[in-house]
């Protein structure tokens, strides 16, 4: 049995107010104390629309959130995945387990993608009884992407869908001058829970995947993608907060109507946003990547908005993949 979606994401922190304050901060999440905390942890939980992050640090500079906070900087450390009942979670975790995840607790927590743990829960909603979720321009998770070391795509793949009962839908090789990655696309059968696997080519010069994989210390969630429903009135707002996007070179938009024809959203709105759009056979697919504040730069987060599309459009994967290599010549200028 298959999750129906995700439960929440938990990411380690130094500091659990300091990181909540900031989510709250530049991109609207309401905040509150989870029903449980871990014992030895400082724990704040992050609401918006149906998105839950558990933001968790440690007490001690021994406990294992410290350990992994040093090792790997700031990040999401855990993908809680819900399950219908107590039963289907241990059995799911069974399933992960046999396929070759690695066990991290007796409590149905599995590690798949090197030390990204995925907890099978049974769990309802880490509200507080009686507390509504919080408003605001982001509504769900749209998709996590992870990155894994070269050579390790096709086995996280297999692992996904015989561990995971996951099925592929999507698979692209991009190459950007000297460099270039693969990435393969898995989803649950109920299309509420996408991972997109990329891997560098290591035949090739060194780029941003080999610079994650580098600098976080081995596999890890390079992004989380949030929907909205109006991507360009969310970076409006979200930019007033302070939340910086990446940019892409008036091209790239002088070109659009010729590549796609004419787009849901007028091409003047998405210039001046600097939002992507690509289109799949069921609709159009909107993107733009926040900059990434993390002191590694292992981490940032994306705004999507889907018209229809059910998958990711290969002009939109390379277009990111340039807007990412833009900031990393800068930052490194």
């Amino acid at each position: 049995m298959t999750a129906p979606g995700i439960a929440y994401t938990e990411h380690y922190a130094e500091d659990a107010h300091k990181y909540a304050a900031q989510l709250r901060d530049d991109w609207g999440f309401t905040l509150t104390a989870p029903a449980v905390t871990a014992p030895g942890t400082a724990q704040v939980l992050a609401h918006q629309g149906s998105i839950r992050v558990l933001v968790t640090s440690a007490v001690e500079a021994e406990h294992q959130v410290a350990e992994w906070v040093r090792r790997h900087g700031e990040g999401v450390a855990v993908i809680a995945l819900r399950h219908a009942d107590r039963v289907a979670a241990a059995a799911a975790a069974e399933r992960a387990l046999n396929a070759g995840g690695g066990c991290l607790d007796g409590a149905g927590t599995v590690s798949g993608f090197g030390d990204l743990a995925l907890r099978f829960t049974d769990a309802a909603d880490l509200l507080p009884a009686g507390e509504l979720p919080g408003e605001g321009a982001l509504l769900l998770l749209d998709h996590v992407a992870i990155v894994v070391p070269g050579g390790q795509l096709g086995p996280s793949v297999d692992w996904a869908v015989r561990g995971l009962g996951f099925r592929e839908i999507f698979r692209e090789y991009i190459e950007v001058g000297e460099q270039a990655m693969d990435s393969r696309v898995v989803q649950s059968p109920c299309g509420t829970i996408t991972f997109t696997l990329l891997e560098p080519d290591t035949s090739r010069a060194a780029g941003q995947i080999d610079g994650f994989l580098e600098a976080h210390g081995g596999a890890g969630v390079q992004h989380l993608a949030y929907a909205t429903t109006s991507i360009t009135a969310s970076v409006r707002e979200l930019g007033a907060r302070g939340v910086a996007f990446l940019t892409t070179p008036g091209a790239y938009y002088d070109a659009l109507e010729a590549r796609l024809g004419p787009t849901a959203i007028p091409v003047a709105e998405l210039r001046e946003t600097g939002v992507l759009v690509d289109r799949d056979h069921g609709g159009e697919l909107f993107q733009i990547f926040a900059r990434s504040t993390h002191p590694r730069r292992t981490f940032f987060l994306e705004l999507v908005e889907r018209r229809g599309a059910g998958s990711f459009g290969t002009a939109n994967i390379k277009a990111l993949y340039e807007a990412v290599e833009r900031e990393r010549a800068t930052a490194d200028s």
